[in-house]
């Protein structure tokens, strides 16, 4: 039944349903038509024919006794088995127990700053989502795989009855390729259970992720005095070429920064292959090296918009911050990142 969508008619509005029992999407629109009902059409078979049709009118006759469908197009007609839809599963209700507004804008840009750093270990659930904590001075946006982390915190989003949530990477896969590109309003509602997102004629409810988020602030260190201004362009390119020589399963680049040049190197024992790079760069402390994942430094410049970044470095074997210096002035982004000792490189 699940790989059904759900029609029901009443008054001349078709209100289309999804689900996967985790997830559920609705949307609604007028259509043309002299009684109500419902019935569960197969979801693939439908979508194929609709895609591949011209544009024009088309008619869908509903037999309620066998559940078949029929669509009747200017082209031909086509028919197929429906279900009872008295099976598909009823959508959870969430009851206004907590309830936040938010722009699209907003919450797309703390998607796409948080999802890629979000966990596949199944055996870790908490940090396969992203953790929003509703304060009444600021909204905070967490996700973390254990070798990274980001927080991004909005001050223009905040509520006065305190909440946090952890809502699952699915789920805001779907809603980052649902927003809207015009700017508009998004209501979030939330129980203990769920969430439920509605914008336009869309709504969408999640079951959220039930397990304790680590206790991040613990994890950003506070004494990084070792700062490094450098463009954010120039940086990423270089990371991308050397990567093409780092070890294939460590990724691993080293980074030394002494006065104002950084040289990035690379190299792979096992193929005798090597490269390194010299960019200037502003510094304000002493000399360091330190040894990073390529990977993730690359997924985590492609997600900044600034033209620059500084990156606070302490110790070789402590995390950096790699932190925007252009940013609106209603958010904060930080972005760890965990070192990878440099004695396996050598």
């Amino acid at each position: 039944i699940l790989e059904n969508f759900l029609f029901e008619i009443s008054e001349g509005k078709l209100t289309v349903t999804a689900s996967d029992l985790q997830t559920s999407m609705i949307t609604e629109l007028e259509v043309e038509s002299k009684e109500n009902g419902s019935i569960a059409v197969p979801a693939r078979i439908l979508l194929e024919t609709l895609k591949n049709l011209p544009e024009q009118p088309v008619t869908f006759t509903i037999d309620e006794e066998t559940y078949s469908v029929e669509i009747s197009s200017d082209n031909g007609r086509y028919k197929l088995a429906g279900e009872n839809a008295t099976d598909f599963p009823k959508v959870p209700a969430v009851s206004d127990d907590f309830s936040v507004d938010m722009s699209t804008s907003v919450l797309s840009a703390a998607i796409n700053n948080t999802i890629f750093a979000t966990s596949n270990d199944e055996l870790r659930p908490a940090m396969t989502g992203v953790y929003m904590n509703l304060t009444d001075t600021n909204t905070t946006f967490v996700s973390t795989d254990g070798h990274r982390l980001i927080r991004y915190r909005r001050v223009d989003v905040a509520s006065d009855n305190g909440n946090a949530i952890i809502i699952p990477r699915k789920a805001l896969n779907l809603l980052k390729s649902t927003l809207p590109t015009e700017n508009t309003n998004v209501t979030v509602e939330f129980n203990v259970s769920n969430a439920f997102f509605k914008f336009n004629n869309i709504k969408m409810i999640c079951r959220l992720i039930d397990e304790r988020f680590p206790d991040y602030e613990n994890v950003i260190p506070s004494g990084n005095d070792n700062k490094m201004t450098i463009d954010r362009s120039e940086f990423l390119s270089s990371l991308k070429r050397i990567a093409i020589y780092a070890n294939k399963t460590t990724h691993q680049v080293r980074l030394k920064i002494t006065g104002s040049e950084l040289q990035i190197s690379a190299e792979d024992l096992d193929f005798a292959n090597e490269a390194n790079e010299r960019l200037s760069c502003e510094h304000d402390g002493g000399d360091i090296e330190i040894g990073f994942n390529a990977k993730f430094l690359i997924e985590m410049l492609n997600n900044v918009d600034s033209d620059k970044v500084q990156l606070h470095l302490s110790e070789p074997n402590k995390a950096g911050l790699l932190i925007p210096t252009e940013k609106d002035d209603n958010e904060d982004i930080l972005m760890l990142v965990m070192p990878v000792m440099l004695n396996n490189y050598v």
